[in-house]
């Protein structure tokens, strides 16, 4: 099969930091190792981005787990007296940088990802791919989403991503899994 080799995606940061790949008016993202990273409200990010700019696409959007979710953001010094044990015994003092959260929890959660997936199908190049990140709670509902979004030719794989972390539940059969789908653009240039 003598498949189109895909053609450099337009949203490289030049020296000046501005992006290619985004319209005037927003804030570029940042390089790490090559790639760029977008960080911020995905409605705003991808409003600004240039149609047809992206090669491949990874979303991992909240889980709707119904639960509220928080990270805190941590430095850790050495310290004899610290509160974290690590590395062959060694004891840390964690200073907590930040927290984050947000409320996981959507009354019509398809309804909160469609314009966001719609929007990810625009950036797509004509040989670009998406990968989707769900957990058991959405997956089905987000597979026919994406047919619909994508055509149901477009699909070319699930990836199961299997863990093994965790105790198991003795009230149900436990969860040990997240799904991958894998969608592209053009199905005919794989």
């Amino acid at each position: 099969m003598n498949r189109p080799q895909p053609q450099p995606a337009n949203h490289s940061i030049s020296d000046s930091g501005s992006d290619s790949g985004r319209d005037s008016g927003g804030e570029a993202g940042h390089r790490i190792g090559g790639v760029t990273i977008y960080e911020g409200d995905a409605e705003e990010v991808l409003a600004g981005l240039t149609p047809a700019s992206f090669d491949l696409i990874y979303i991992d959007p909240p889980f709707n787990t119904g639960r509220t979710q928080s990270r805190q953001r941590l430095k850790t010094t050495r310290d004899a007296t610290g509160d974290r044990i690590g590395f062959k015994g060694n004891r840390y003092r964690s200073e907590i940088l930040d927290e984050m959260g947000y409320q996981d929890s959507f009354t019509d959660y398809t309804q909160f990802l469609k314009p966001k997936l719609a929007r990810a199908y625009d950036l797509l190049t004509p040989t670009g791919a998406l990968f989707f990140h769900i957990d058991y709670r959405e997956a089905h509902y987000c597979k026919v989403m994406l047919d619909e979004i994508f055509g149901r030719g477009c699909f070319m794989n699930e990836i199961i991503c299997a863990y093994d972390y965790g105790a198991p539940s003795q009230k149900k059969w436990s969860a040990k899994h997240d799904t991958i789908f894998w969608y592209v653009k053009n199905p005919s240039n794989y």
